[in-house]
């Protein structure tokens, strides 16, 4: 059963930024940009810290429109995140820039992108989540 869910999710291929699976070279890559809440962000980290690889790189983009409880709720995100080992973890934007974290922050995804060039990962995974509005798309732009 284990297998033929791999193979099923290996074989969706769905569009728009939405969960995305990008192959770039010897990287795989999640690409989520399309929407960031607490709820989906701690689903995406914990699943992803699940997945069995080598290499694994985070870029996160800050998630919007939390109101009072936006600098609360970044601080639970990079919290849950610390919980686990990772290669490189970076914090794109909104209030992340407000909380306390051992991580690299950056203010956009153009910085992130130039972050990832400079980089230049291989035999990777990565996940690339954030808000509609943080564009983290442009990351995998060339």
């Amino acid at each position: 059963p284990e297998e033929k869910m791999i193979a099923a999710i290996e074989q969706y291929t769905p569009s728009n930024s939405r969960s995305q699976l990008v192959e770039r070279g010897s990287n795989k890559i999640i690409l989520d940009a399309y929407n960031a809440n607490p709820s989906s962000v701690r689903l995406a980290i914990e699943n992803f810290a699940k997945l069995a690889a080598d290499h694994k790189i985070i870029l996160l983009g800050g998630m919007m429109e939390l109101g009072e409880e936006s600098v609360a709720e970044h601080q639970t995100i990079a919290d849950l995140i610390a919980q686990h080992s990772w290669d490189q973890v970076v914090l794109v934007g909104g209030d992340f820039s407000k909380v306390s974290h051992q991580f690299t922050y950056l203010q956009n995804s153009l910085e992130a992108k130039a972050w990832l060039q400079q980089l230049s990962p291989e035999n990777s995974y990565l996940l690339i989540k954030g808000s509609r509005s943080m564009q983290m798309e442009k990351i995998l732009e060339p």
